[in-house]
Formats: C-alpha cells, structure tokens, sequence
C-alpha cells in the first residue's frame, strides 16, 4: 500500500509541475497595425471541458477588420491553476492586439 501511495503522488506531481504551455495566433484581415492589446482571461471548468465565462474575440477588437488574435495557455495560467485545479477550474488567457 505505501508503494501504491508514493507512486500516486509521484504522478500527481509529475502531472501537475510538467504540463505545458502553448498559444495559438489567428491573423485576422492583414493583422495588428498598432501596438494596442487587450487582455482577458477565460475560465474552464471540469479541466477545460466546460466554459465557465465567454470572452469575445469581436468585442474586445471593438469593430477593428485587422487585428491578431493570440490564445495563450501561459505559466501564470498554469501557476493559477495549481491552486485552483482541485476545484477542477483552469484559466486561459485571450489576447487581442490592433
């Protein structure tokens, strides 16, 4: 039993320090002319099967044709989600740049 439990939370720790990072970068029309960005995160529950809130890539452009749609899942998302995990909710962070 006591090799069962180490090798358990060798696992969990394995699987929560070694998860990735990645983004994800739309251009839309002929993409960011300027330097404006604009940050919001969105929130997944039951480990990023179900959005808890909506973030409009539309909106936050503001009517803008070009811009650069970035989707990141970053380190500070992966340090927020390491207290929020238990709970089974993980963050995102959407970046808009016009």
């Amino acid at each position: 039993m006591k090799k069962f439990t180490t090798m358990f939370f060798a696992v969990l720790l394995c699987c929560t320090l070694l998860t990735s990072c990645y983004t994800s970068t739309h251009i839309i029309g002929s993409g960011a002319k300027g330097s404006e960005v604009i940050q919001k995160r969105q929130w997944f529950a039951l480990w990023g099967l179900v959005p808890i809130n909506t973030v409009n890539s539309k909106e936050m452009a503001g009517g803008a044709t070009d811009y650069t749609l970035t989707t990141t899942h970053s380190f500070v998302d992966q340090l927020i989600g390491i207290f929020t995990q238990i709970v089974t909710i993980q963050p995102m962070t959407v970046e808009v740049k016009k």
